[in-house]
């Protein structure tokens, strides 16, 4: 679960050690008055070195998305 900003603060690295993770977004509950052609997002990514930084942005609109490894 994120927080309002969409962000999720109490994951770090000793959390979540290396590996390949997939983040679902239920972009349906976000649109839930507008009609969207994704219903969902899942994102899969992998997290090379644990001590890193990742920021997984998401970019949104009811009929599209984009997402790339932020910094």
């Amino acid at each position: 679960m994120t927080d309002a900003d969409g962000r999720t603060s109490s994951l770090g690295p000793e959390a979540l050690p290396e590996g390949v993770y997939r983040v679902v977004f239920d972009t349906a509950a976000y649109f839930r008055d507008r009609p969207t052609f994704y219903p969902e997002v899942a994102i899969t990514f992998e997290l090379a070195a644990a001590d890193e930084h990742y920021h997984v942005p998401l970019l949104l609109s009811p009929f599209a998305y984009s997402t790339y490894r932020g910094s």
